[in-house]
């Protein structure tokens, strides 16, 4: 695309202006032609100074999800190579799901700077409101059995955890089977969906929503954002969803990639060490029935382990979870 050959040039000629002449050299087309994009790329919030006898010259990005933005430099082999971007859907799962039924490669990324019905697990809302997050959806095709979606969830808490530390350093840590917390607070959900026959998987589609900046007003109890929680340690700074996202799908293909070649065990090692919840009290809410136990360990297959107060080790692979001390 032509916007994005514009902004490749500028952004490696930052420091200095760009003639309107060498951009037109670039992209093959007339210098009215180069005026009108960059007007549209004002218009989508990119701030180019632009100078008679200089040029142009970039002063500043959005803090949107703008594909050209997401794969600038970002350091990835599949994953985010194809970006979708709208500026509101219902769901950024349902439509990488479409987008995946109809043959897009593995590794495409659809994002939304709003979701009207956001999804989360057992069919609740994922609160999505505008430019405060990152709501995105990864189609991947692993050639796994349906019964092992459980070590993708996982992976991909781990991946968040760690990309979370490294953007922002702040101490995220994981409550099974898909959320991410801080100081005991959610600030993402991960919600894994299928496509499978009876023994083989045709794809995944992994839904990750991040509160980045969002205002504590606009959540649930029990939730924050990235920004709420720095502010709580005496930081009061905006956080790029831009870099945060890049980082997410940086960490994602890592472990992803890891899953592939070296199996679950090491990554059940690092998500044990993120863990929140391991050997607490817990209570587990079940379809017509609920326990409380510790929460021991986590199994091969990605569920969690529960020691009941009789003793007896009871194997959860779904339902929720509540620590309860």
């Amino acid at each position: 695309m032509i916007d994005e050959q514009i902004l490749s040039v500028l952004r490696t000629s930052a420091d200095y202006y760009v003639s309107g002449e060498e951009l037109c050299k670039l992209s093959d087309i007339s210098r009215a032609a180069i005026w009108k994009h960059i007007e549209n790329l004002r218009a989508e919030g990119y701030e180019i100074e632009a100078s008679p006898h200089l040029g142009y010259r970039l002063i500043a990005v959005p803090d949107s999800l703008i594909p050209a933005e997401i794969k600038w430099n970002i350091k990835t082999k599949v994953l985010g190579k194809e970006v979708i971007s709208f500026k509101k859907v219902d769901s950024t799962n349902a439509v990488a799901y479409g987008l995946a039924e109809k043959g897009v490669k593995e590794g495409a990324v659809v994002l939304a700077e709003e979701q009207a019905k956001g999804k989360g697990r057992h069919g609740r809302r994922w609160i999505s409101p505008s430019k405060g997050g990152i709501y995105m959806s990864c189609v991947l095709r692993p050639e796994i059995a349906p019964g092992e979606i459980a070590k993708i969830t996982l992976a991909a808490a781990v991946a968040v955890a760690k990309a979370i530390r490294l953007s922002s350093g702040l101490s995220a840590m994981i409550k099974w089977p898909n959320d991410i917390l801080v100081n005991n607070r959610k600030v993402c959900g991960i919600l894994t969906e299928m496509k499978a026959e009876q023994d083989s998987v045709d794809f995944i589609i992994l839904g990750i929503g991040v509160n980045v900046n969002t205002q504590s007003r606009y959540l649930p109890k029990g939730a924050s954002s990235l920004r709420e929680e720095m502010r709580r340690m005496g930081w009061d700074e905006a956080l790029s969803r831009i870099e945060i996202s890049r980082k997410i799908l940086e960490k994602l293909e890592e472990y992803y990639f890891l899953l592939k070649k070296d199996g679950f065990k090491p990554i059940i090692e690092e998500w044990k060490a993120f863990s929140a919840m391991l050997g607490s009290r817990v209570r587990i809410m079940l379809p017509g029935r609920s326990f409380e136990g510790h929460a021991h360990d986590v199994d091969s297959d990605g569920s969690l382990l529960v020691r009941r107060d009789e003793g007896i080790i009871e194997k959860v692979s779904s339902g929720d979870v509540v620590v309860v001390r």
